[in-house]
């Protein structure tokens, strides 16, 4: 009897297993400007648009160029104006955090060149 309710079980705990698990795959970024690639002005102020989807574990964002952070930005939608930008290739990455300010592995670089 035992054998026949588990072989009842096993169809549900397949299901269960292969259902997705929702964690940072709820989390989404876009970076919608510059675009991945664009050319930059180096004696402009040049923004950087975005969308976040922080997911159930993130919070907000943190902006990195060249990977030392320049920003903690709290907004999910909006614009940030770079400091002035040397001259040459950058990247520039945004990461989703948790309250503790800990990636949760969701991150979105481009890359852009400055002249």
């Amino acid at each position: 009897m035992r054998i026949s309710m588990l072989a009842r079980a096993i169809p549900f705990l397949v299901a269960a297993l292969a259902a997705p698990v929702a964690f940072s795959d709820d989390a989404s970024i876009k970076i919608t400007a510059p675009a991945d690639g664009a050319k930059l002005d180096a004696m402009a102020q040049n923004k950087m648009a975005y969308e976040v989807v922080p997911g159930p574990k993130g919070d907000h964002v943190h902006v990195y160029v060249d990977g030392k952070e320049q920003a903690v930005l709290r907004q999910l939608k909006g614009s940030y104006t770079f400091e002035t930008m040397t001259a040459g290739a950058h990247d520039i990455c945004i990461k989703i955090v948790n309250k503790g300010h800990t990636p949760i592995g969701v991150e979105k670089c481009i890359k852009v060149k400055v002249e």
